[in-house]
């Protein structure tokens, strides 16, 4: 299916706590948010009519906000509200959700003093998955992207904010361009981190491997898979794993709210067990039921 352009749409988006018409919601060019990255911003889906995790979405945002010195002019229980009236007025049941804070043009600079504080919140549904189904079904196919995920003290690795993202866009750029679905990211001490924008998680038996979140974001669907595959009985042992350490695992997945759960099906030249018989297909089912429920 083709995705429409989002400059052009029918419909609204939530913007400074009024909803305008779609093609109503800009901003000018000279952009303190656009120019400098100083914005932060989460990404939802919603299932039957009601945001996965929205109270934890929005208080993420805010934090994430926080860290990056952004005051939010509402509450979390005003976004909240405004998320789900949005759903309702676009006449959506799946959807994906995508709130917005960034500083804009009052302002021009690295001085942040003056800056005006706007929010706007986007709907829309022809995001079914970050992957297309049949490439979600096979399994995708990672390179290792030359670029690395900073150290902590170098980048605001806890909030979701815009201006780290350029690695992620770079590393996709690489991968697709060498006929990859995605890149596997590295983190400054060379250890794997995770995808372009999704964690990773790798299987052997009743145990799962995953990468300790120290530089990179601990997702909320990645936390939400720990505990459901946990209750179902596997021991996840989060670790610092080594890439040569990741041919020993038969099975490997990657987590996201776009992405859900994605079986992998290689790693540059390491292959991977995907298909109906795996555990990534049953965690995908269960996830599947889970967020529906």
């Amino acid at each position: 299916m083709e995705i429409a352009p989002f400059d052009n749409r029918d419909g609204y988006i939530w913007m400074n706590g009024k909803f305008i018409n779609w093609n109503d919601a800009q901003c000018h060019v000279i952009t303190q948010g656009l120019h400098y990255a100083s914005s932060v911003f989460e990404g939802e889906r919603a299932y039957n009519g009601k945001i996965f995790k929205s109270e934890e979405h929005t208080k993420r945002l805010f934090k994430s906000a926080e860290i990056v010195g952004i005051k939010i002019p509402y509450t979390e229980a005003e976004i909240n509200l405004a998320k789900d009236e949005l759903i309702k007025k676009m006449n959506f049941t799946d959807c994906y959700v995508r709130p917005i804070a960034w500083r804009g043009s009052q302002q021009m600079g690295l001085s942040t003093s003056k800056a005006d504080i706007n929010v706007a919140i986007a709907v829309w549904n022809d995001w079914a998955s970050y992957f297309k189904i049949e490439d979600r079904k096979a399994g995708l196919k990672l390179i290792t992207s030359p670029w690395k995920r900073p150290s902590p003290d170098t980048a605001p690795s806890e909030a979701k904010a815009s201006g780290p993202y350029v690695i992620c866009t770079m590393s996709k750029e690489f991968a697709e361009t060498k006929g990859y679905h995605d890149a596997l990211m590295l983190d400054y001490r060379g250890f794997v981190a995770e995808g372009t924008g999704a964690n990773i998680f790798f299987i052997k038996d009743m145990e799962i491997h995953t990468p300790i979140p120290d530089c990179f974001l601990n997702g909320i669907t990645r936390q939400t898979v720990i505990e459901m595959v946990t209750q179902k009985g596997f021991n996840v042992i989060e670790r610092h794993i080594k890439p040569e350490d990741i041919n020993q695992y038969d099975e490997a997945f990657l987590t996201g709210t776009a992405a859900e759960i994605t079986p992998i099906q290689s790693i540059d030249d390491i292959t991977f067990n995907t298909g109906d018989d795996t555990r990534n297909f049953e965690f995908m089912q269960d996830y599947h039921n889970l967020v529906r429920s």
